[in-house]
């Protein structure tokens, strides 16, 4: 988890150096096709020990729900943008704050989508991370600014596609689900970046091979760590990202933190944990009443 937390906060730090040259949506194409093409290689190892790799690597990302991987590409694609533009133009601090406020939109989300329960302490953790959410933004000051709604737009958006995933899951397997994303997002996010097109030189060229090396990266090691651990006793390590670029942003980009970001983001991580150990706990109850119930009486 801590080499997926590190992953991240790198592909933030890149994507701020690359986006100082090159436009948002430029950076977003870039990151998806090195992340593709660094994906791809290991996407197909375990069809290459098969008789026939091009057979079994086809089987293995067979789907009958492209419409569906077209919704959910396109609703990721518009969050990943949002997501950039916040890291490219707003406090690095700032704009990793309030993506952090996905899972209480993903809790949200669960209730209208899928018609999960959601009980009293949990809605209170909700209630909290909003909380937190409007000390960051500051509605009601003259400190508010409309770029500080894109960074939640993508935490928004972000959890729409986690509700999605989870609907693709229930059918798809992960390596599946991860070819198609990849697949459908280079295109996405390339016809717009041709519009607003400035071909990168230089430096800016080892900024945008490690926003998508280290985006990767950073995937790949937040799945092999939900399955090797607890998501409530992961999730507090996940928020090193946030001393991490609040780091780089000063020392990079001369940043400063305010205290309301400071006690929003605070308040935001709690929440966000408390939601997580209460998804954790309620799994594992489900997991334990799962074989008694599948039980006939007297057995």
């Amino acid at each position: 988890m801590l080499g997926s937390t590190l992953g991240f906060g790198s592909m933030a730090i890149f994507i701020r150096l690359a986006s100082k040259t090159i436009p948002t949506w430029e950076v977003a194409f870039f990151r998806n096709l090195f992340g593709f093409a660094a994906l791809l290689p290991l996407l197909a190892v375990p069809a290459l020990r098969q008789p026939n790799p091009a057979k079994t690597f086809a089987a293995n990302v067979h789907t009958h729900q492209l419409p569906r991987y077209l919704v959910r590409t396109a609703i990721g694609i518009v969050s990943m943008v949002c997501g950039f533009w916040a890291i490219a133009h707003l406090p690095l601090a700032l704009a990793i704050s309030l993506t952090y406020s996905s899972p209480i939109f993903v809790t949200i989300a669960a209730i209208l989508m899928l018609g999960e329960r959601v009980r009293a302490r949990r809605w209170s953790a909700v209630a909290l991370g909003f909380l937190g959410v409007l000390i960051i933004v500051q509605p009601w000051s003259h400190a508010f600014s409309m770029g500080s709604m894109v960074a939640v737009a993508a935490a928004v958006l972000s959890a729409l596609v986690a509700i999605q995933i989870k609907q693709l899951s229930a059918i798809d397997k992960a390596d599946t689900i991860v070819f198609w994303t990849y697949a459908m997002w280079v295109p996405m996010s390339l016809l717009p970046a041709l519009f607003v097109w400035q071909t990168p030189h230089g430096i800016t060229w080892l900024w945008l091979l490690a926003t998508g090396l280290m985006g990767t990266a950073g995937q790949l090691l937040w799945t092999r760590a939900l399955k090797l651990g607890d998501v409530s006793a992961l999730t507090p390590i996940s928020f090193m990202q946030l001393p991490l670029v609040t780091f780089a942003g000063w020392l990079l980009f001369d940043e400063t933190v305010g205290a309301n970001t400071l006690i929003g983001a605070a308040i935001i991580l709690a929440s966000t944990f408390y939601i997580a150990h209460r998804e954790a706990v309620l799994a594992r109850q489900s997991a334990t009443r799962a074989p008694s119930e599948a039980k006939l009486p007297g057995e």
